[in-house]
């Protein structure tokens, strides 16, 4: 893998660019309702302190919340899905593998709540899965 001292993202348009001051963990996939609503698909993430996270344009960047605890981050001008993030773990941001400049260097270790998957959606067998449901 790509080893890099820090990372670039930024939305389709450029209203949100950030840098990531630390190597992002590897990808986790989710299959949750929301994520699938919010991403268009599944929520292919990474994730890094918050404080190693330096957003250097923040004027497109707005916070959605559907839900207590969690908050989605876009830009509004592009509408691209950008962050996600706990309300109860302010130390950790997690942000679309997407966005990120290539070569990101990172690869997927884990999809969770695959149990919600979208049916079209076949499972990948080189994949760990968690099968966690919402209530």
């Amino acid at each position: 893998p790509v080893v890099r001292m820090s990372t670039h993202g930024r939305c389709m348009c450029g209203g949100v660019q950030f840098t990531v001051d630390s190597e992002p963990s590897a990808v986790v996939n989710c299959h949750c309702y929301r994520c699938r609503q919010w991403s268009g698909h599944y929520w292919a993430s990474t994730y890094a302190a918050t404080d190693a996270v330096h957003i250097a344009d923040a004027g497109t960047l707005r916070w959605y919340s559907p839900a207590n605890g969690v908050e989605y981050g876009f830009c509004n001008r592009c509408g691209s899905s950008l962050f996600w993030r706990i309300t109860e773990r302010p130390d950790l941001v997690s942000m679309s593998a997407g966005c990120l400049d290539q070569p990101t260097g990172l690869h997927t270790k884990a999809a969770v709540w695959v149990a919600e998957h979208a049916d079209y959606h076949p499972h990948h067998p080189d994949i760990v899965e968690h099968q966690y449901e919402s209530e």
